[in-house]
C-alpha cells in the first residue's frame, strides 16, 4: 500500500488512490494513508456474515466513486458473488510465483523445496485464492545461505516495484482481463510477463477510472 501511494503522489502516474479502506481499525496503513491525504475507511468484517460485510464494503467504494481495487495485506477471502462484481477491476499481489505456492508461508516453502528462483505475481482476484489470471511476475534468484527473512525481503523489494506499475497498466487500459485471460495492449508483453531489476516498467498519461 505505501509504496502504491507514493506511486500515486507522481503528477505522471495514470490514477489516483481515492481510498484506503480496512477491515481492521489497527491497521497501521490507515495512519500512513490519511497522512498522505487520502481517504480511509474502516468496515469492519467481526461480527458480520461475509455478505453483510461485502455489501457494507462495496456502499463505501462506491461512495468514493472507486473504479479499480488493488488488494495489499487485506486477508479476508472474498466470496465468488464480489469478485464476479469486480471481475477485470480488482488486482492482488502475492509474494511466490503463481502456480506455485498459493496461500501462506510462501517464502519457507520456497526454502523447503529447494528452489532456485522465488518471486512475486500480480493478478486479477477470482473466487479461487491465488488462481487469478497472471498479470505480471518478478523472480529473485535464491541465494545460498538465504533464511526465510532475507529471501522475503529480497521479493518485497520486487512487489514494491512490480505492483505500482501493473496498476498503472491495469488504469491506462493497457492490460486488461477479456474471456477469462490477461490482453496487453501497447505494452511490451516480455516486460509484463516476467519483470526483473533490468526491465524498465513505463507509466502511462494520467486517468481516473471510472
Amino acid at each position: 500500500m505505501a509504496a502504491l501511494l507514493a506511486a500515486a503522489a507522481d503528477p505522471s502516474y495514470p490514477t489516483e488512490i481515492g481510498l484506503v479502506l480496512s477491515n481492521r481499525a489497527d491497521a497501521a496503513g490507515l495512519a500512513l494513508a490519511a497522512a498522505a491525504g487520502v481517504p480511509v475507511a474502516v468496515v469492519e468484517s467481526r461480527g458480520r456474515g461475509r455478505a453483510e460485510f461485502e455489501a457494507a464494503m462495496h456502499a463505501r467504494l462506491e461512495a468514493h466513486g472507486i473504479g479499480l481495487i488493488a488488494l495489499a495485506g487485506f486477508m479476508r477471502v472474498l466470496t465468488e458473488a464480489y469478485t464476479r462484481q469486480w471481475e477485470g477491476r480488482m488486482i492482488n499481489i502475492h509474494p511466490s510465483l503463481l502456480p506455485a505456492f498459493p496461500g501462506l508461508d510462501t517464502h519457507a516453502r520456497a526454502l523447503a523445496g529447494g528452489l532456485r528462483l522465488h518471486g512475486c505475481t500480480v493478478h486479477f482476484v477470482t473466487a479461487g485464492v491465488d488462481e487469478g489470471p497472471i498479470i505480471a511476475q518478478c523472480a529473485v534468484p535464491i541465494l545460498p545461505g538465504d533464511d526465510e527473512a532475507a529471501l522475503a525481503a529480497r521479493v518485497l523489494a520486487e512487489e514494491h516495484r512490480l505492483y505500482p506499475a501493473a496498476l498503472a497498466w491495469l488504469a491506462s487500459g493497457r492490460v486488461r482481463l477479456e474471456a477469462g485471460r490477461v490482453v496487453a495492449t501497447g505494452l511490451d508483453w516480455a516486460e509484463a510477463s516476467l519483470a526483473n531489476p533490468a526491465v524498465a516498467l513505463p507509466l502511462a498519461g494520467r486517468v481516473r477510472p471510472v
